[in-house]
């Protein structure tokens, strides 16, 4: 019984990382539009459904590999490669934008704009939920592996 359910989440957790990662790719392409255009785009305001997303497919992950505690068999990690994608993009953009003078950080009329600011804030919480994933992870090997 637990191996059938095993297989099913394993197969719902694969459908959740890709699903992840499109929305990721949306995410990540309407971010650098914004960037790029110097506000001729608004902003995106996915950030909250994309953190959601982001969260549903890391507790699920979490609570996969809790059930799969008694498998031996290790999966590659990949949940990290949304959190690393994002640090090296609004690091990436930064050195753009400093390297141009701040010339991103303006608008074509002259008002600043807060683009930067808010995918700084997007990374931090990427990271923060990877973060609170590993938290969870760990709880639960204090918990439930006591020797």
């Amino acid at each position: 019984m637990t191996e059938k359910v095993i297989q099913v989440e394993s197969k719902i957790n694969i459908i959740l990382f890709w699903l992840c990662f499109f929305v990721t790719l949306l995410a990540i392409f309407m971010t650098l539009l914004e960037f790029f255009s110097r506000g001729a785009y608004p902003p995106s305001n996915i950030n909250i459904f994309y953190i959601g997303v982001l969260i549903i497919y890391a507790l699920h992950k979490e609570a996969l590999r809790f059930l799969e505690r008694s498998v031996p068999k290790r999966r590659p990690k990949s949940g990290e490669f949304f959190v690393y994608i994002w640090i090296i993009i609004t690091a990436g953009l930064y050195l753009v934008n400093f390297l141009s003078k701040n010339y991103f950080s303006y608008s074509e009329a002259g008002y600043e704009l807060k683009t930067l600011m808010n995918i700084s804030f997007n990374t931090l919480e990427v990271g923060g939920v990877f973060v609170l994933a590993r938290i969870l992870k760990l709880l639960m090997v204090r918990l439930f592996y006591k020797k």
